[in-house]
């Protein structure tokens, strides 16, 4: 009989939400009874009416919000999610040379769709070893440097700075940082994400916060008279945004949901609400890693430990898989590593949504079950 089928946790432990996963991530339960309200007026309805398009209109004047978003920029969204958009920045954006900071499978998927790209002259990677990241290096040519704001594979969350270039744009993959992280619009050009993660909605959807340069850039590619399909056509979907719509249909689900969490974030205070929130959660998991006999934070660096999603290593003498299927056999679920890592370890999701009593309840789980095992 495994661990996972013979250890039950007591009831009174347990967290009031067992969801703790790094995308899909945890959706708030009243926002899903709200959803199933709309039955008759939005569900159903095309995206090209005005019940969606007044959707996506607050969307777009919400995300500005939030972000504080200065003059010039604006909120542009399409279908895909965060993946299809390294493809349209590919075409897009990049213009010839292209730098890339790889520190996690997320960020090397980028830099491996540009070099794939036959257009594209010069693909430069910057790596560093997993649970560390790398430092920007200003290079002369390079039109496009891409950074992640959150490494989700890893639980690293790296600095953002902008190169002295005039000519050079940042693209930067804030997937899993967006929404519960705090970030200074001047930094980037395209800040772009996926709705799963701190916006607490469905994947599918692409959502980028562009700078003027940016929005000009995706014009001057057009003209270099490359290829495009017109699905990776940013200047496509920059022209559908602006009528409060995408280029195909999207799922409207997403849609509602993503805009329940802009609401419920900006009536507890906005972004300043969200990484306080998370940053709470953060120092729960992590000084309760570092104090634990027999488990440590994966990134060594504390400047460098997420907010939204910590990795625990666990000694050898701890089977990490065999933690988590005993908590996901008690309703505790999602806190497997990222597959392709191969650690011996648990990846916690700490998104806004998530309560940090639930974060304290789960330390106290994972110390029972160690005990038991």
């Amino acid at each position: 009989m495994s661990a996972s089928s013979r250890i039950t946790l007591p009831p009174d432990m347990l967290p009031s939400d067992g969801r703790f996963g790094s995308g899909p991530s945890k959706i708030p339960t009243f926002f899903l009874d709200g959803l199933a309200e709309t039955q008759d007026t939005l569900l159903g309805t095309s995206h090209r009416r005005p019940a969606v398009k007044d959707l996506v209109r607050v969307i777009r004047e919400r995300m500005t919000e939030l972000f504080g978003l200065p003059e010039g920029y604006e909120v542009a969204l399409g279908n895909g999610g965060a993946t299809l958009f390294w493809d349209m920045a590919v075409h897009s954006l990049i213009k010839s040379s292209s730098e890339h900071l790889v520190f996690g499978e997320f960020s090397s998927k980028f830099a491996a769709a540009a070099r794939q790209a036959p257009f594209i002259d010069s693909v430069k990677e910057i790596s560093a070893d997993y649970g560390s990241c790398p430092t920007l290096e200003e290079i002369d040519g390079v039109d496009t440097y891409a950074l992640t704001h959150n490494e989700t594979s890893t639980g690293v969350l790296a600095p953002l700075a902008r190169p002295q270039s005039e000519d050079a744009i940042v693209l930067v993959d804030a997937t899993s940082a967006a929404g519960a992280v705090a970030v200074d619009p001047l930094v980037f050009d395209a800040y772009y994400f996926s709705p799963q993660k701190a916006f607490a909605s469905e994947g599918g959807l692409w959502v980028a916060l562009l700078s003027p340069r940016a929005i000009s850039r995706s014009v001057e590619t057009v003209a270099l008279g490359r290829y495009i399909p017109t699905m990776l056509d940013l200047s496509v979907a920059i022209e559908n945004s602006r009528e409060n719509q995408t280029y195909n249909t999207p799922a409207i689900a997403t849609l509602y949901l993503m805009n329940a969490q802009l609401e419920w974030l900006l009536s507890h205070g906005g972004l300043t609400y969200a990484s306080k929130r998370s940053a709470e959660s953060a120092a729960i998991i992590y000084q309760w890693a570092e104090k634990a006999s027999y488990a440590q934070p994966f990134v060594a660096d504390p400047s460098l430990r997420s907010p939204v999603i910590a990795t625990i290593d666990f000694d050898e003498n701890v089977d990490a898989k065999e933690v988590a299927a005993t908590l996901r056999a008690n309703g505790i679920v999602d806190t497997e590593p990222y597959r392709k890592l191969g650690r011996n370890q648990l990846r916690i999701a700490l998104f806004p949504s998530i309560i940090p009593d639930d974060v304290e309840a789960l330390t106290q789980c994972i110390d029972f079950i160690v005990g038991q095992l």
